[in-house]
């Protein structure tokens, strides 16, 4: 495995534990309000002192440093509790104290390898997966959004629940914009920031071009192939912005047979109307149709391009975290 991230500690602690290094996980279970770190973060520590990842905003990482070490010694898991004061909390970026948890495991001791590569596995299949332990018997398992979890999976939150901690791990989320324009510009930044992996698709060359888009992940092939080359699944947000039928449509049609948790698109009512006769003319039922946002975005009475992404951006939010 090459060119591992902050984002990837369970891969990074499989791989140090192969290679011989020892490795030792510690994810935070419970935290203060305003944490740096949110629960379900983590910080691999390995037998030679070496880490990665983040457990807070410095004020508690030596002590749990210490005491991964010392878990990769013994081979037990251990809970770990640290109140912050309020002075030691406003060092490090918060408004005030209070008590962070963490626990730690050794892996191939408490946290067995194939249960972890399990996990890993899951990760790359981007296959949501939560990582379950029980804090009395000390078992472990992984679970799906079907075992009862899938309130935790759309919130995206780890934590303590009826004696078991729930780590979440869900796949990157991601947003594909169908359509090169004035508005893509502006939407594809700010869903970056909001942590999307983006994919601008237009044919048209003059419109996705690097000039337009630096930096940016750009496809010119036909908006359904692009989708399916992607990868469509309930992580995925799709919206189109073309206003015209022979490129939005086939990207609509893709989306509605797949499990995206957003589709958006582009366009007044009349238009909106327009597309709804051409769906039902294909076959798409009025359960399936009425899964499109459109007009698209939050109605903030939004008019410059700037503007409506950032309506467009609230409502993919406002999907995501509720429903």
């Amino acid at each position: 495995m090459t060119e591992l991230s902050h984002d990837d500690i369970p891969e990074i602690a499989l791989t140090w534990h192969r290679e011989g290094r020892g490795a030792a996980l510690a994810t935070v279970m419970e935290t203060w309000g305003s944490a740096p770190r949110p629960t379900g973060s983590q910080l691999v520590v390995s037998g030679r002192g070496e880490m990665m990842g983040s457990v807070s905003g410095g004020c508690v990482e030596g002590a749990v440093v210490e005491e991964a070490i010392a878990a990769l010694g013994d081979g037990r898991p251990r809970v770990l509790s640290f109140g912050v004061s309020d002075e030691e909390a406003f060092a490090v970026g918060l408004a005030c104290g209070g008590k962070i948890s963490v626990l730690v495991e050794p892996v191939g001791a408490a946290l067995p390898e194939a249960l972890l590569a399990g996990l890993v596995a899951a990760r790359a299949a981007r296959q949501p997966v939560a990582y379950v332990v029980d804090l009395e018997s000390w078992d472990r398992r992984l679970a799906g959004p079907g075992d009862g979890l899938a309130p935790r999976f759309r919130a995206d939150k780890s934590g303590v629940e009826e004696g078991r901690f729930i780590a979440i791990h869900n796949p990157p989320l991601r947003l594909a914009v169908v359509g090169a324009v004035h508005i893509a510009q502006a939407l594809v930044p700010m869903a970056r920031a909001c942590g999307y992996d983006c994919l601008v698709i237009d044919p048209r060359e003059a419109f996705g071009s690097q000039a337009r888009f630096p930096g940016e992940n750009l496809s010119h092939d036909w908006p359904d192939e692009a989708l399916a080359a992607f990868g469509l699944d309930a992580r995925t947000a799709v919206v189109t912005l073309t206003h015209d039928a022979k490129l939005d449509d086939p990207a609509i049609r893709a989306a509605l047979g797949a499990e995206v948790f957003y589709l958006g698109c582009l366009g007044s009512t009349r238009t909106h109307a327009k597309r709804v006769a051409r769906l039902t003319e294909a076959g798409f039922g009025p359960d399936q149709i009425a899964r499109i946002h459109a007009p698209v975005g939050l109605d903030i009475g939004a008019k410059s391009p700037a503007e409506i992404a950032v309506s467009v951006m609230a409502q993919i939010t406002k999907v995501l975290r509720q429903g």
